[in-house]
């Protein structure tokens, strides 16, 4: 029989795992978060006053011109909508598949959903120019005169399929951690911090009828979000899809961009728990090496899923023998944006088969690396089909190029400011570790468990 691996290292009983977990939210900030949320601060300070300028003066200080009409906006909508995936995915889908590593990445991947489909949710807002006018998206009956939204553009279809993801994995989040919450409560030493986990408790008891609601309530959230880990972004490839272009009307963009989403998703994930073992050390026996190695084998698959894709493209374009589609992909990995193409092609396909190897899938500072390369890969896939489709389309006195500024970089680089702060708040208020789902896991794996 195959020896299962340990899910709780250290030989941790329950009121360890109580202690450890809880303290992160009871005692001062470290130098550790503290090291890491001054420059996450000082990043979002950047990131509204690069905002604010946008706005104010207009979106010609962007690199968007005639023809490429979407630039880094929608890229990097499209880029954290992909890294949202990840939270969902581990905890909705493997839930239902009973897989029990899930337990020590759950908490944290979760609420990286949440934080990255709140950026994600900016740039579209920013992308239309006249972000005070977003009302005129709302389907509410015609108030005013003729205009009325398009329901037949995939760009409406995002507003519902983004929200409802947001409120469904919010919920979900929620939900999961109200037995933490709890505790938290009744551990609070002073009348503030027992005011504030007090309501958000709900009123959890822990007892048995708590517990058979709860748990109802988390498979049907479970199942409820399962179907959107597949829909939210196949319909953001609609997007592209649906668009008579060379290069992005196919029919392999929706599990193409699915992919590519939990393969981003996942790295994203890892990098973020590799921080998280640096910053707190004793997390490090509930989120241990094999939790780890796990997802760097996801990582692994989905990139050669995506590393398919990227080949089956060219050679339906060869295949179908229509010459603007031949062209568009000649010219993506040879023309003016080859560099991006091939930053892309080494970051996503190349790099992360170096998990084939053991030393390195279970190597920290080899997996850190490898992660951060995929993410930078991911945004230049997401720039690669935006602007060598838009760039060089059907007329040649139509094309030009599209040149990224300051203020492209500046809303790209700031964004992760305004998510490293969400993040790091969150580490420092609730939980990062699911308590109640580790503490059933204590036993796997060990010689004394069933």
């Amino acid at each position: 029989m195959m020896k299962r691996n340990i899910l709780v290292e250290g030989n941790k009983d329950y009121k360890q795992i109580s202690e450890e977990i809880c303290s992160p939210t009871e005692v001062p900030p470290g130098k550790g978060w503290v090291a890491y949320f001054i420059p996450a601060n000082l990043l979002l300070v950047f990131y509204f006053c690069v905002l604010g300028a946008i706005i104010g003066i207009g979106m010609g200080l962007m690199g968007v011109n005639h023809p490429v009409g979407w630039g880094t906006d929608i890229v990097t909508f499209v880029f954290w909508v992909g890294i949202g995936h990840a939270g969902t995915l581990i905890s909705a889908i493997l839930f239902l598949f009973r897989q029990k590593w899930r337990t020590g990445i759950n908490r944290t991947a979760e609420a990286m959903t949440i934080f990255a489909v709140m950026c994600a949710g900016i740039f579209p807002l920013v992308h239309t120019g006249r972000p005070w006018f977003a009302y005129w998206l709302l389907p509410y009956p015609n108030q005013r005169g003729p205009l009325w939204v398009n329901f037949r553009s995939p760009l409406e279809w995002d507003v519902f399929a983004v929200s409802t993801y947001l409120t469904i994995s919010f919920v979900f989040w929620y939900m999961g951690m109200v037995p933490d919450i709890a505790t938290l409560r009744d551990r609070a030493k002073n009348s503030i911090r027992k005011l504030i986990y007090g309501p958000l408790s709900l009123g959890w008891r822990g007892t048995n009828r708590h517990w058979q609601h709860y748990e109802s309530a988390y498979l049907m959230l479970a199942g409820l979000s399962t179907p959107l880990v597949l829909s939210v972004h196949s319909i953001v490839s609609f997007d592209f899809a649906v668009a008579n272009l060379p290069g992005w009307h196919t029919t392999i963009f929706p599990p193409y961009f699915v992919a590519g989403a939990v393969f981003s998703g996942f790295a994203m994930v890892v990098t973020l728990m590799c921080l998280i073992r640096i910053g707190y050390p004793q997390m490090k026996d509930y989120v241990t090496i094999n939790h780890l190695e796990t997802m760097n084998k996801v990582i692994m698959t989905t990139g050669m899923m995506v590393g398919y894709a990227y080949a089956s493209e060219f050679f339906i374009a060869w295949y179908s023998g229509v010459e603007y589609e031949t062209f568009t992909f000649i010219n993506r990995a040879f023309g003016p944006y080859w560099w991006a193409y091939w930053i892309m092609v080494s970051c996503n396909v190349i790099f992360p088969q170096l998990f084939w190897f053991k030393a390195i899938r279970r190597s920290l500072p080899a997996m850190f690396v490898i992660t951060i390369f995929v993410n930078i890969g991911m945004w230049f896939e997401r720039y690669v089909i935006t602007v060598t489709s838009l760039h060089a389309d059907f007329l040649p006195s139509n094309w030009g190029i599209f040149t990224l500024t300051f203020y492209d970089f500046g809303v790209l680089v700031g964004s992760f400011g305004m998510f490293f702060t969400l993040f790091l708040l969150f580490l420092r208020v609730l939980p990062m570790v699911a308590m109640s789902e580790i503490k059933p896991m204590i036993h796997v794996g060990r010689k004394d468990g069933h």
